[in-house]
């Protein structure tokens, strides 16, 4: 090797996901029965149940459980890890983060006769909406490959998603956190940041969580126990947010690989993975960008005439409009939020969706892998994707399904908005990481609400037996400060207990 030559780096990546949601479960097929809802349609769209999160349980407790979980269970050496990376949009703190997470940490391995996190660990924490947990393992895996390269790192991506009773998004309600091993050498998933891109645009009003909302709306009292997260939305118009982010994201992915067949390129992907907001939105969302990436070539789009005139469809406007793309923030600022941005690209999307095996092979095909596994944890927020990875991990493990070297596609999704894309490889050897996932086990033991249980704990009117019943392990919020006065202030900060291992 010459002076001026540098060694090739090792590979950066994922040996290992834990993952914890709170025992408190909501079955959406009682919940259809509940407020009358179409059981049928509610199950093929969203999925079977969502989780709540419990009085004593924040966004904070849920990820040091995960995190706990992923260091015994992958046996990590806390001295070892340099970064402690946190992405969410529910922190309820807008001064610390992570740090708080390493707080509890540390108090639990004093308790398991541990060693303590080292005192030199960065504890970043990350927020755009549901992308928070991404760009937190971008900035890891950048960690690895420069000053961190002989340390690991731990990103954990955790979230309660919560709307009001009787909005469209009640039914996609969820709380959980999923805790991350990233390290040189990955026994799970290779990263190649070569292999990622990234698209954003400001949408306005597709989904905030304003301060001043708290303060302007009845709707958005609180309690002395909790505070109601509800978010500010429009759904139709998220949609078409996160469709078109996607599909930009997807875009530059390939413009930055040099694919020039679109179709080759998804048929050669193994498995993908995408924001998962509901069941249904990933599948609309991968098929929008098949579609968008077919329209790139003269052969995508001799595929696309093929399907659009056999329903109708004018597709010469419809490429016009993948390639002329509308501004949706100035439809909005217009006084259009619900006009259709792509009236005729989204009626080839829905042609294409009912191909049969063109969009099957291209499409069903691909999000199979733990997709079943999701359905019971509602959404997670940032936590969503890595949920879902999580997940078809496992379950590759348990039908004997080979994914060594597998090229996995996966994409995260952030509304306001951003999304990342990003190739992902499977290690050799991953079926010994994917043993400790524990994905499906965390699941278990859980505690089904009443429908005057889940009311009261949505609305911050929870009795102690309700509490009892879901018998706390890991940590838990312990009492809430008070003190106001003029030497000591702590009103409003956690004190949190550590329980025993969950």
């Amino acid at each position: 090797m010459s002076p001026t030559q540098r060694p090739s780096a090792p590979p950066v990546g994922i040996s290992g996901f834990a993952t914890f949601v709170p025992r408190y479960r909501v079955d959406l097929e009682q919940w259809c029965d509940w407020y009358g809802h179409n059981w049928s349609k509610v199950s093929a769209v969203v999925g079977h149940s969502f989780r709540v999160a419990g009085p004593r349980e924040s966004v904070y407790t849920m990820a040091a459980n995960a995190v706990l979980r992923l260091i015994l269970a992958y046996e990590i050496d806390p001295r070892q890890v340099g970064f402690l990376g946190f992405g969410t949009e529910s922190s309820n703190d807008n001064a610390a983060g992570a740090v708080v997470v390493r707080g509890m940490i540390d108090q639990a391995l004093e308790a398991l006769g541990k060693p303590r996190l080292s005192r030199s660990i960065e504890v970043p924490e990350f927020k755009h909406a549901c992308l928070g947990g991404v760009y937190a393992m971008k900035a890891a895996a950048r960690y690895l490959a420069t000053d961190g390269h002989d340390k690991k790192a731990i990103v954990v991506a955790g979230d309660i998603a919560e709307y009001e009773r009787g909005s469209s998004g009640e039914q996609t309600q969820g709380a959980g956190a999923v805790a991350m091993l990233l390290e040189q050498n990955p026994t799970l998933l290779e990263m190649d940041l070569m292999r990622s891109a990234s698209s954003s645009a400001y949408r306005g009003p597709d989904f905030r969580k304003p301060f001043r909302r708290h303060v302007m709306s009845s709707n958005h009292e609180h309690s002395a126990t909790k505070l109601k997260d509800f978010p500010v939305f429009n759904g139709r118009y998220s949609t078409e947010c996160y469709t078109e982010a996607t599909v930009a994201a997807s875009e530059a992915l390939l413009d930055r690989l040099g694919v020039e067949d679109a179709e080759a390129f998804f048929s050669g992907v193994d498995a993908a993975f995408l924001h998962r907001p509901y069941h249904h939105m990933p599948r609309a969302g991968m098929a929008a960008m098949v579609v968008f990436g077919l329209a790139r070539s003269e052969a995508g789009r001799a595929t696309l005439t093929a399907i659009g005139e056999a329903a109708g469809i004018d597709v010469a406007a419809a490429i016009a409009e993948m390639t002329d793309r509308p501004d949706l923030f100035a439809s909005v600022l217009a006084g259009r939020v619900n006009a259709d941005p792509f009236p005729h690209a989204m009626r080839l999307v829905k042609a294409f969706r009912k191909s049969g095996e063109a969009h099957d092979a291209l499409v069903t095909a691909k999000l199979g892998l733990g997709s079943e596994g999701v359905k019971d944890i509602g959404n997670l927020y940032t936590a969503s994707l890595p949920a879902w990875i999580a997940a078809g991990l496992e379950e590759a493990l348990q039908t004997g399904r080979d994914l060594g070297g597998a090229e996995v596609l996966a994409m995260g999704y952030g509304s306001g908005d951003a999304a990342e894309a990003m190739m992902l490889r499977v290690a050799p050897g991953w079926r010994d990481a994917a043993r400790r996932i524990g994905f499906a086990s965390a699941l278990g033991d859980a505690v089904d609400l009443t429908q005057a249980e889940y009311e009261g704990l949505h609305d911050g009117r929870v009795s102690g037996d309700l509490d009892a019943r879901a018998d706390h392990k890991g940590f838990v919020i312990d009492r809430i400060g008070d003190a106001d006065g003029a030497e000591f202030q702590d009103i409003g900060i956690e004190y949190y207990r550590f329980l025993g291992a969950a």
